[in-house]
């Protein structure tokens, strides 16, 4: 997606279909998966948290916090994915606490946040409601009730990475725009407009304006806080030579059909590039990837 005005550049789903005999695949196939399905997006939702803990001026991005690994929230435990083998991490930066894609450290970030101020935040950000894409069938994300959200310490606790909520992704890169574009939520597109025989441009279709949700200057500290990400974090595979760019890595645990979680996971990745002045917003998801070694 173009960061500064919504234009989405390339959009696949797979797997796909043949075009010329669609009447002989399967429904399934047929649903552009980018917009008409949500999945609860894990890590990649943590640098929107970041923004938001900014702007609610709970946190400083100097700010540290005393990571243990793993937690207790009321009856509900929450670790780390790699708990096992790196154990806790003591006191680490909100930037460490990206790199690591820490879990309990977002917690603790979020904590800062008082829980309906937190979820203000998520309705300022359209959380629940769909983008806009002129395309087909959009559904819209889910999110608790504000009452159930701000009673119940494991909701925050969950949503702090990512978890408990749920979202396109459609949603999640229009999300990430917001930290690329200095902060403004753009609409989603695909169609630029009529041309005549000339190539001129006739009619174009009126989106909503952009709105401003973040500061310039809060964004501006999550964008390099993302660098770090790929630099040394666990966004590491995503350098390419020559260029700055951001990035969040994603590991969720799968929503089971009979309730709670099931053991298969949802893999993503999202870059924004180039840092210096950011134009693009990249986001790759593999729904129940092969593999045990299968991380975002």
């Amino acid at each position: 997606m173009d960061v500064k005005d919504g234009s989405i550049l390339a959009l696949a789903s797979e797997p796909s279909f043949d075009a010329n005999k669609y009447y002989k695949t399967d429904l399934e196939t047929l649903r552009d998966w980018v917009v008409t399905d949500v999945y609860e997006p894990g890590s990649t939702f943590k640098p929107i948290n970041i923004a938001i803990a900014l702007e609610a001026g709970a946190v400083k991005p100097n700010d540290h916090f005393f990571d243990e690994g793993a937690i207790q929230i009321g009856e509900w435990p929450i670790q780390n994915s790699d708990y096992d083998s790196a154990g806790g991490r003591g006191s680490i930066s909100v930037s460490e606490i990206l790199q690591y894609s820490s879990n309990v450290g977002m917690v603790h970030v979020m904590q800062r946040v008082n829980p309906g101020i937190f979820y203000g935040w998520l309705k300022k950000l359209k959380l629940g409601e769909p983008t806009g894409i002129d395309l087909p069938f959009e559904a819209p994300g889910q999110i608790k009730k504000y009452t159930q959200f701000t009673k119940v310490r494991i909701e925050p606790a969950t949503t702090a990475f990512g978890q408990g909520f749920s979202l396109t992704p459609i949603k999640l890169i229009q999300l990430h725009s917001t930290l690329a574009n200095g902060g403004k939520l753009v609409t989603p597109h695909v169609v630029q407009g009529l041309v005549d025989e000339q190539g001129k441009l006739k009619w174009q279709p009126n989106y909503a304006k952009p709105k401003e949700v973040f500061t310039s200057k809060t964004t501006q500290s999550v964008l390099e806080m993302m660098e770090q990400v790929v630099e040394q974090g666990t966004g590491k595979p995503a350098q390419i030579a020559g260029y700055r760019i951001a990035g969040k890595t994603g590991t969720a645990q799968k929503a089971s059909q009979y309730g709670g979680y099931s053991h298969a996971r949802i893999t993503s990745f999202i870059g924004i590039l180039p840092v210096e002045a950011p134009r693009y917003a990249v986001l790759a998801v593999v729904d129940e990837p092969k593999g045990d070694d299968a991380y975002g």
